[in-house]
């Protein structure tokens, strides 16, 4: 009997194949794919969105970039306007000249200028002096204003000391014929000057606003109009202070002292304090300065008491250090880098509370009061001692 061939098909599955033991929808896997193809259709299109968006931020930016640099190169638009004075220092460089024309608005763009400058072969023909810019000139009227105009007067130099007022500072100009009085006065009181330090200056409680701020260094400055030049002879001991600063790499925002934080106010009025107290002897300071932050930094010490403080004249007693508590309102004189370093970095482990000096300039400290007064006897038997009232 012939045996028929078995059909092992079942109805219906044809549409399912069988796989490693297991039945496989067709149609799962066509919607897979399906979704496959869907998503990758969707990276794609996301990634060229992304890339269109990122060409035309590209191009906007290159746009504005070339826009701002046409204006700057011509002079026009972008907060300008008004007349801008400044002086360029005898052996400037275009580089210099370039960020000074920055610093007061005359120039947006100063690695471009400096560019026109080479271009142009302008490098070396530029002239010193004090200069009015119209701060909507473009770079050639700029340009050849350096080479054509020049200093309008000859410079006068003049030696700020460290330890000097404001007031002091004042009557050496006027007596070297730089301004008067009164202008150099108001230059540090409503002069508009543009560095960060200013900004933390507390204008309301102090005498004289750039008490302390103003650089003791040895200058020339012009004397061809005495409100013109006074407003230059601050500008200049305020931008000497912003020099030095960065070059000894002070971050006048991260300032601390012991670990405590301090503002570049308040160690400029330290700084001012140690100044008196030391006379200028580099050796000395940052002893002196480790002195009045023990006090400061010590529940045993009501005020700080230095003597010098006891001679400013204004304040009311606010820089007084017998009367006020803590520091003064502000600094009481210039100081040099020198003594702004040691401020900040006391002698380390110093742990005394008092000091005296003999006259002969000789540094005495010690820890107690006691010793201290035994130390004023010794050098009174020894007709060895200075009082200050």
């Amino acid at each position: 009997m012939d045996e028929k061939k078995r059909d092992n098909s079942v109805p219906g599955l044809d549409e399912f194949s069988i796989e490693n033991g297991f039945m496989i929808d067709d149609g799962a896997c066509e919607n897979t794919a399906g979704a496959k193809k869907s998503h990758s259709r969707g990276k794609s299109a996301l990634s060229t969105a992304i890339w269109i968006i990122s060409i035309i931020v590209v191009s906007v930016g290159i746009a504005f970039g070339a826009i701002y640099a046409g204006a700057d190169y011509l002079g026009i638009g972008f907060g300008r306007g008004g007349n801008k004075e400044m002086e360029i220092d005898k052996g400037s460089g275009t580089a210099q000249i370039a960020q000074r024309l920055n610093d007061v608005g005359v120039v947006k763009i100063p690695v471009l200028f400096r560019a026109y400058c080479k271009l142009k072969h302008y490098d070396g023909k530029f002239k010193y002096g004090v200069y009015t810019f119209d701060s909507e000139l473009g770079y050639d009227s700029i340009a050849q204003m350096l080479m054509t105009e020049g200093a309008k007067a000859e410079s006068v130099k003049v030696t700020i000391k460290e330890g000097s007022t404001v007031d002091e500072i004042a009557e050496l100009l006027e007596k070297s014929k730089v301004c008067t009085k009164s202008d150099f006065i108001d230059a540090v009181q409503n002069g508009d000057f543009d560095y960060d330090f200013i900004k933390g200056i507390p204008v309301e409680s102090v005498h004289y606003r750039l008490e302390g701020y103003l650089f003791a260094d040895t200058y020339n400055f012009y004397n061809y109009d005495s409100a013109k030049c006074a407003f230059l002879a601050v500008d200049k001991m305020l931008g000497n202070l912003d020099k030095k600063l960065k070059s000894a790499n002070i971050d006048i925002n991260n300032l601390t002292v012991n670990l405590k934080p301090y503002t570049f106010h308040e160690i400029l009025t330290m700084s001012s304090i140690v100044e008196l107290e030391a006379g200028g002897n580099k050796t000395e300071m940052p002893k002196v300065a480790a002195v009045f932050f023990n006090r400061l930094q010590s529940d045993d010490f009501a005020t700080l008491g230095s003597s010098p403080t006891r001679k400013y004249p204004y304040g009311n007693g606010m820089y007084n250090t017998y009367e006020c508590s803590g520091l003064p309102v502000g600094p009481l004189c210039s100081t040099g880098i020198e003594t702004i370093k040691a401020t900040l970095s006391p002698q380390q482990n110093f742990e005394y509370f008092y000091f005296v000096t003999d006259a002969k300039m000789k540094f005495y400290y010690n820890k107690t009061i006691a010793q201290h007064n035994a130390t004023i006897a010794k050098l009174q038997a020894e007709k060895n001692w200075i009082y200050e009232d």
